[in-house]
Order: C-alpha cells, then structure tokens, then sequence
C-alpha cells in the first residue's frame, strides 16, 4: 500500500499530434472553447496542488489559444517519440507531488469533481494508483502515486501507465457516475 498522497498535481498530455484528426486535436471547439480549455479549467478548479500542461506538437498555436490560469506548461520536443515521453516530462515537473492524476487534453467532460474524488479514494485506500471508469471501461484520468513513478520512467513509445498498472492489486477503480462528469 502507498501513503495518503497530501500533494497531487495534474499532469495534462496534449503534446500529440492526433494524426487521425483534422488539425490539433486539443484546439478543436467545443462549446466555444479549445478542446483542451475544458481539462485545464477542470484542473484549474480542481484542489490539486499544481497543474502542468505537456505540449509539443503546434505548441506555440495550443499556449496562445488556452488561459492558463494557475497551470504551467512544459515543453516535450520528444513528442514524436510518443505518449510515454509526455508522461515522463509531467512525473519530472511533478517532482514535489506525491503523486500525479495524469488527464487527456482531449477529455473535455471531465470535471474538477472527479479530480477531487480520484485524490479521496487514493487517501482513503492507500492504492498506488486509481482508475477512472465510464459505464465499466477503464480510461484516464488516473491517479498515480510517487511508488510507481521509478516503472513509468521506463516506458517508451506511444504508451501510457497501463502497462506499468496491468495485473497489480493496489489498483482502485473510480466509477464515473453523471455527479462527476463524464469521460
């Protein structure tokens, strides 16, 4: 079991390139707003401690289409090399987290609340990590605590912390019910 993580910050990866989308995915409007804005604002909202924006691919068109707010962003110029390389450069910029709830920039129904009730779960369970769920399918945002920040460093490639969480037992599932939003 992991202890209660007292400092969580958000880790929020929209340095993609969404190859199989029509221009950065992360600026596509919604409501008005970058796609990427809604996560940021959830974040933003959030209690967690700090919020870090990864970019890199159209980095300079994302930063000058959000309002930060309270986040930071941090470069990846490795993006090309995939997910993992996000991930990555959000643990480093994390590092006086306990532990990280890393987001989508393209989920843009997630809300604060989830956020918030992703750090109670990993406080009152002790677990290393906590996972989101949407009608029984697991899916980000996740919360990942500092033990397991040494397994995620050694990913490559367009991956994320799946791998690092298949088949552990401190693993808790969040269902994502419409009070929290929606992924």
């Amino acid at each position: 079991m992991s202890a209660p993580a007292e400092r969580v910050a958000a880790v929020i990866l929209a340095a993609g390139e969404a190859r199989r989308f029509a221009g950065p995915k992360q600026l596509a409007p919604l409501d008005g707003r970058p796609m990427v804005q809604h996560v940021l604002d959830a974040a933003n909202g959030s209690t967690l401690v700090d919020v870090i924006l990864i970019v890199g691919h159209c980095a300079e068109e994302v930063l000058a289409a959000v309002h930060l707010g309270r986040a930071r962003a941090v470069r990846n110029d490795d993006y090309t090399a995939g997910q993992a390389t996000s991930l990555r450069a959000g643990l480093r910029a994390a590092s006086e987290a306990d532990a990280v709830i890393v987001l989508l920039g393209d989920q843009p129904r997630v809300t604060s609340e989830l956020l918030d009730a992703l750090v109670e779960r990993q406080r009152t369970s002790g677990a290393a990590a906590v996972v989101s769920s949407w009608r029984g399918r697991r899916s980000p945002p996740t919360l990942l605590h500092r033990d397991l920040w040494p397994a995620v460093e050694t990913l490559s490639g367009d991956v994320g912390a799946r791998e690092v969480l298949a088949g552990r037992d401190d693993v808790e599932v969040l269902e994502v019910d419409e009070r929290l939003g929606s992924l």
